[in-house]
């Protein structure tokens, strides 16, 4: 019998990690989309199952251009294995037919036409009735090196490409999430990700996805130094000052929060394959793992009051780039679904 406690926000699992980071020469090979969804449909803990997936519209998952016939496919074999979607990533980059928002005219209209067509699958897996909430994802697709060349200019570069892609996402009725990472150009430190939300000030189109495996490297000012909040060689056994940094973090950054990954770090990064080092996701109960998922997962899902915002319909595990073997097993998938519902247990609601 179910010991759930509430109903929302409801928990999701992201299947791009069979894809992000694979599939390269010296990668491990990808893990196609049916293999992703029955493990996700296998976990169970206590009666509880994930509710839905989050998508990667990337072949060979979700081919960016496929058609009304295939996206009618695409939803029944969802909804086959009893789950919705919820956000999903639009491929924004240049090597999967995107463009840099930094980089010339071409480039950033390449950009903006990726935003375009994942927003027309994401609108039109709702009118499917498969897709009740969820955003669509994007980030500045160019490197931290690059944008610093210029960083006044390059901000204003990427403010201006995610200006013309909120356009494009208000046309379709959907809303875009920027995923702050330490990876990518003007969205690698906290103050970054928080100055370029605010020159495009759309929040009613683009807010901000909070990763908690990101965003405790935006704390460490990982590649911002400036922006640090927690100080170098920072003592982990100090559970209150690590509150105080993330409190500080989103304060700033939750008013923005629109889409959330439920997520470990052990204070390193990670990268694999294609994808340039970020934060290193790890397994909740990695005993190196610095935070404690439920506590401060309410940081971002609870007010400055304390109140559950209620903002976030649903909350998403992001396992990416866990090695193929990790994902495999079952218990992988038991383990997260169950901090998940710690999660949930402690900040939703119901209605």
């Amino acid at each position: 019998m179910s010991t759930q406690h509430h109903q929302f926000p409801k928990l999701h699992n992201a299947l791009w990690p069979g894809l992000v980071g694979k599939g390269s020469p010296g990668a491990e090979p990808c893990i196609d989309l049916d293999t992703m969804l029955d493990l996700t449909a296998r976990a169970e803990v206590n009666g509880v199952r994930f509710d839905g997936v989050d998508l990667f519209l990337f072949a060979p998952h979700v081919d960016i251009d496929i058609d009304a016939d295939g996206l009618k496919r695409l939803a029944d074999k969802i909804t086959g294995k009893g789950f919705v979607v919820g956000s999903v990533v639009a491929p924004i980059w240049p090597p999967t037919g995107g463009g840099s928002t930094i980089g010339t005219d071409e480039d950033r209209q390449k950009f903006v036409g990726q935003v375009r067509k994942g927003c027309r699958i994401a609108r039109d897996l709702r009118a499917l009735g498969v897709r009740p909430n969820g955003v669509v994802r994007i980030d500045s697709a160019c490197g931290v090196s690059d944008w610093a060349a210029d960083p006044v200019g390059n901000q204003a570069k990427v403010a201006r490409a995610f200006s013309e892609a909120c356009d494009v996402a208000e046309g379709y009725g959907e809303r875009l999430a920027a995923e702050g990472e330490i990876c990518w150009g003007g969205m690698h430190s906290w103050r970054s990700m928080l100055d370029l939300l605010e020159r495009v000030n759309r929040p009613q189109t683009l807010g901000f996805q909070a990763d908690m495996a990101h965003t405790l490297l935006y704390a460490l000012g990982y590649n911002a130094p400036g922006d640090a909040i927690l100080p170098a060689g920072f003592d982990w056994q100090d559970a209150g000052a690590l509150d105080a940094a993330l409190r500080q973090l989103t304060a700033a950054l939750r008013p923005w929060t629109i889409d959330f990954h439920v997520a470990q770090n052990d204070a390193t990064v990670h990268g694999s394959g294609t994808h340039d080092k970020t934060g290193h996701h790890c397994l909740p109960n990695d005993p190196q793992g610095k935070l404690s998922i439920a506590h401060h997962a309410g940081f971002w899902l609870r007010d400055a009051a304390g109140q559950p915002t209620r903002k976030i319909r649903h909350i998403c595990w992001d396992g990416c780039m866990f090695p193929n073997a990790t994902m495999m097993k079952p218990e992988t998938w038991n383990d997260i679904l169950s901090s998940m519902i710690a999660v949930r247990d402690a900040h939703g609601w119901n209605e």
